[in-house]
C-alpha cells in the first residue's frame, strides 16, 4: 500500500506483468524483480484480461479479488483470484497501448482496489487512462520510476503528474473526478459559440414510430433542446438571450478553440458544446481536457450498479439527476445469461440476475428512459411492442442526429459516428459525474483523415476495410490513440450507413476517441427511410478545406481482398487469399453491433441463400449462430423471407443481445481447442469464450460456415465450380 508523507507517495512492491508466467509466478510468491530481469513486458493488455467478464459481477469491494486474473503469459493465465492483494503489490508496470478494450470502469477499479496505485507502461488507451484519472489511480510513462520506488524512495505528487494536462492533474490531485466535480464544477456556463441552438435541423419528426420511451416527455427521435432548427437573424437574437456572437456563421463554432484556422467536423461538433471551467477555459491544444454538453448519454446494465454505488457514495440518494430526459438506459448484455456457457460453468447467475436487478432499480427509482432486450421466451410472447437491442445500434436507429454529442459507457458508442455525431465512450464515474452535473469529460483530440480511394470490389465490406486499417503497423504501434478518425473518400460516399457504422464502430479497436463521416445525402436516406425524419443538412456540418490532420492514411479500396485476424488481437490482420493452411472451425458467430445491422443481415442471407440453391447446409461439425443487433433488424429480415433460409441452413437464431461478443450468450466457446469465426469486433484473450477466434466480414463467417473451415465467399464459389 502507499504512504503518503508532505505529498510525496511510497508504493509497495512492484508486480511485473512478463511475457514470461514463470516469473509473473515467482513475483506471486514473494520474489521481488527488476526490469531487466523481468524480460520483455505483456503489450496490449486488454481491459478484457484485467477484469475478464466473470469479474463484471461484482462493482464493490469485491473487484478488488481479480484484478489480472485474465491475463496471458505465453499459454497460461498464471495470475489467480486474490493474488495481488495477497502479494501487497502498490505498482503494475506493463508494455504498450495497455487498457486496450472496453470501457470496462472495472479494471482500474480492480487494480485499485487490490492495493494498486500506479501503474507504468510504455503508453496506454485512452480511454483506460481518463477511467483510471477518474478514480485516482495515477499512470505513468516515466519507467525511471521503477528504481526509485524500488529503493524506498518517496515520489512526489507533483512530480508523478508532471506532464500530464491541467484537468487530469486537476482530478488525480482531488482524489478523483466525483470530489473534482463538487469543488469546481457548480454552475457550469456554455463556452461554444451556439450552445443554446440546437446542433442539427430536425424538420420533421415523423409520428408512431417505434417509441419504447415508457412514459418519457420526448420521443425517442426527438433532440434534447427547446429551441427549433431554424435560420436566425440578427433582429431575431434580443428576444433569444443571445447577442451577434452566437450566430452561426461558416464557421459557428468561432468560439472555445483556436480562432482564425479551418476545422475539422468533429472540432465545430465540439465547440458548440463547450463548457467553462476555472481548468479548461484556457483549452486549447491536442490533449487538453475539456467538458462539453452531451445531447444523449446512456449506460447499460453491466455499469448501472456501479454508477448508482458511485453516486450514492458520494452525494447521498437520491441525487438530482441533470436533464434526465436525455438519458437513456438500456438492458443488452443479460438476456441470454441463464445459457451463457461461461456464466453457468462457473455459476455467476446469481450475481448477474442481482447485476441486472440493481439497474432496474435504477432506472425505477429516477424514471429513466429504457430499453430492454428480451430472452427467447419472452421474445415468444411479446406482442411486437418491445423495441430493443444493442445500446449503441439503438442509438443509431432512434436517437443520434447529425452535429450532435452522444456518449455512452460503452467503447463502441462510436458506432453513431456514421451519422456525423461526435459519439465516444466513457467510464462509470465519467457517467456518474455526467448524470448529475450535465457535463462530460473529454480530450481535446488530434484527427487522422481516413482516405478510402476507388471502388471496394464485389463482396469485400467495411470490415474488410477495418481489418485493414488495424493490420498496418503505425495503428499497431499506437498513433491511433486518442484520434478521431474521419473517414472519406470515394469508397466511403458509396458506403450505406450501416456499413459507414462499422468503420466508426471498430475506431475503439484502432485506439481512437471516436470515428465520423461527414453527413450526406446518403445520411439523409438513412433518417427519412428508418426513421421518419426529414433533416437538413447545414453548411456547417463538413470539414473546412485546409482542415489540420495529424496523418492521413489513404487506402487503394479497389485492392482490397477478403481479410481475416488471427486469433489474439483484431489487429492481427492478413489477407484471406495469403494463407496457406485454412482452419477447421467449430462455430461461426454473425452479430454483434459491428455486424448485427440490416446490411449485415443482407449479405449473410446473399452467401447463405447462394448455399441453399446450391445444395448446401451447415455441416453437423459446425455450429451457426446469427444473433440480430435490434429488434428492428429481426423485424426486417422476416419481413423479407430471410429466417426462412437461414433456418434451411441450420442456422441458430438468436434475439437482440451482446451475446457472445461480450461472452454473454450462446456462440461463446466452451473449450480452449475450439476455434470460431467470428464478425465480432475484437477477439482478445478470453473475449468470447476460451478458444481461438478468428475475426472476419459477414460473407466470410457465413461461407466458412457452410464449408466447415476459413474461406471467402469468392472461393467458395470456385470451389462448388460455380
Amino acid at each position: 500500500m502507499e504512504a503518503i508523507t508532505q505529498n510525496a507517495l511510497s508504493f509497495g512492491r512492484i508486480l511485473f506483468l512478463s511475457m514470461d508466467p514463470a516469473l509473473i509466478r515467482l513475483q506471486l510468491d514473494g520474489q521481488d524483480l527488476d526490469l531487466d530481469r523481468a524480460g520483455p513486458l505483456r503489450d496490449d493488455v486488454s481491459t478484457d484480461e484485467i477484469t475478464p467478464m466473470a469479474a463484471l459481477a461484482h462493482y464493490d469491494e469485491q473487484l478488488g479479488r481479480y484484478p489480472y486474473t485474465g491475463l496471458r503469459a505465453g499459454a497460461q493465465i498464471p495470475i489467480g483470484p486474490d493474488a495481488v492483494l495477497a502479494g501487497k503489490f502498490g505498482v503494475t508496470v506493463g508494455g504498450k497501448r495497455y487498457g486496450k478494450g472496453s470501457s470496462r470502469e472495472h479494471s482500474p477499479a480492480a487494480e485499485k482496489l487490490a492495493g494498486i496505485r500506479l501503474v507504468v507502461a510504455e503508453s496506454f488507451e485512452r480511454l483506460y487512462r481518463q477511467n483510471a484519472d477518474n478514480i485516482g489511480l495515477i499512470t505513468s510513462t516515466d519507467f525511471g520510476l521503477i528504481a526509485r520506488i524500488q529503493r524506498g524512495e518517496a515520489i512526489p505528487l507533483a512530480e508523478l503528474l508532471a506532464g500530464r494536462e491541467a484537468l487530469a492533474a486537476g482530478i488525480l490531485g482531488s482524489g478523483g473526478l466525483l470530489r473534482f466535480g463538487r469543488l469546481h464544477m457548480a454552475g457550469l456556463q456554455p463556452s461554444g459559440a451556439v450552445a443554446a441552438e440546437p446542433p442539427a435541423g430536425a424538420l420533421n419528426q415523423g409520428s408512431g414510430r417505434d417509441d419504447a420511451s415508457a412514459g418519457a416527455d420526448r420521443r425517442p427521435d426527438e433532440p434534447a433542446h427547446d429551441l427549433p432548427a431554424q435560420d436566425l437573424s440578427a433582429q431575431d437574437l434580443p428576444s433569444r438571450g443571445l447577442s451577434a456572437q452566437d450566430l452561426p456563421s461558416q464557421d459557428p463554432s468561432a468560439r472555445g478553440l483556436p480562432e482564425g484556422r479551418p476545422r475539422t467536423l468533429f472540432e465545430k461538433i465540439i465547440a458548440r458544446h463547450l463548457l467553462q471551467t476555472e481548468y479548461t477555459r484556457d483549452a486549447q491544444n491536442p490533449g487538453d481536457g475539456v467538458f462539453v454538453r452531451a445531447d444523449w448519454r446512456f449506460i447499460h446494465e453491466y455499469y448501472t450498479g456501479m454508477c448508482a454505488h458511485m453516486l450514492h457514495a458520494a452525494f447521498g440518494a437520491p441525487v438530482s439527476m441533470h436533464d434526465k430526459d436525455s438519458i437513456i438506459a438500456f438492458e443488452d448484455h443479460t438476456s441470454y445469461v441463464e445459457s451463457s456457457p461461461m456464466h453457468l460453468a462457473r455459476g455467476l447467475v446469481p450475481n448477474i440476475l442481482r447485476l441486472r436487478q440493481a439497474h432496474r432499480d435504477f432506472v425505477a427509482r429516477y424514471g429513466l428512459r429504457s430499453h430492454r432486450t428480451l430472452s427467447e421466451s419472452e421474445a415468444a410472447r411479446d406482442d411486437g411492442t418491445n423495441v430493443a437491442g444493442i445500446s449503441h445500434a439503438m442509438i443509431s436507429e432512434h436517437y443520434a442526429l447529425p452535429g450532435q454529442v452522444v456518449v455512452g459507457t460503452d467503447s463502441h458508442t462510436p458506432h453513431s459516428g456514421a451519422l456525423g455525431c461526435a459519439a465516444f465512450g466513457v467510464g462509470t464515474t465519467d457517467m456518474a459525474n455526467a448524470f448529475v452535473t450535465g457535463a462530460v469529460r473529454m480530450p481535446l483530440p488530434e484527427s487522422i483523415l481516413v482516405d478510402l480511394q476507388g471502388s471496394l470490389p464485389a463482396g469485400i465490406t467495411a470490415k474488410d476495410i477495418a481489418l485493414e486499417l488495424l493490420a498496418r503497423p503505425e495503428i499497431r504501434s499506437g498513433a491511433g490513440i486518442g484520434k478521431v478518425f474521419e473517414f472519406g473518400g470515394e469508397a466511403v460516399a458509396a458506403l450505406p450507413t450501416d456499413e459507414r457504422a462499422t468503420l466508426t464502430n471498430m475506431t475503439a479497436e484502432l485506439g481512437g476517441l471516436t470515428g465520423i463521416v461527414a453527413p450526406d445525402a446518403e445520411t439523409l436516406r438513412f433518417l427519412r427511410e428508418r426513421r421518419g425524419i426529414d433533416f437538413r443538412l447545414e453548411p456547417w456540418m463538413r470539414s473546412d478545406p485546409g482542415a489540420r490532420y495529424a496523418a492521413v492514411l489513404r487506402v487503394d479500396c479497389s485492392r482490397l481482398s477478403p481479410m481475416v485476424a488471427r486469433p489474439g488481437d483484431p489487429g492481427n490482420g492478413v489477407a484471406l487469399g495469403s494463407l496457406p493452411e485454412r482452419a477447421a472451425i467449430d462455430i461461426a458467430y454473425g452479430g454483434s453491433c459491428t455486424a448485427g445491422k440490416r446490411e449485415d443481415f443482407d449479405q449473410y442471407y446473399a452467401v447463405l441463400a447462394w448455399g441453399v440453391e446450391h445444395g448446401l447446409r451447415v455441416p453437423d461439425s459446425v455450429t451457426l449462430y446469427l444473433q440480430y443487433g435490434t429488434t428492428a433488424v429481426r423485424d426486417y429480415c422476416v419481413g423479407r423471407g430471410y429466417d426462412r433460409v437461414f433456418a434451411a441452413v441450420g442456422a441458430r437464431m438468436l434475439e437482440p443481445s451482446c451475446g457472445a461478443c461480450a461472452n454473454c450468450g450462446p456462440g461463446s466457446s466452451e473449450r480452449t481447442g475450439q476455434v470460431t469465426v467470428s464478425a465480432i469486433n475484437r477477439n482478445f484473450p478470453g473475449r468470447s469464450g476460451p478458444g481461438q477466434v478468428w475475426l472476419a466480414s459477414p460473407p466470410t463467417v457465413a461461407a466458412s460456415a457452410l464449408a466447415g473451415r476459413l474461406v471467402s465467399f469468392a472461393e467458395l464459389q470456385r470451389q462448388q465450380g460455380r
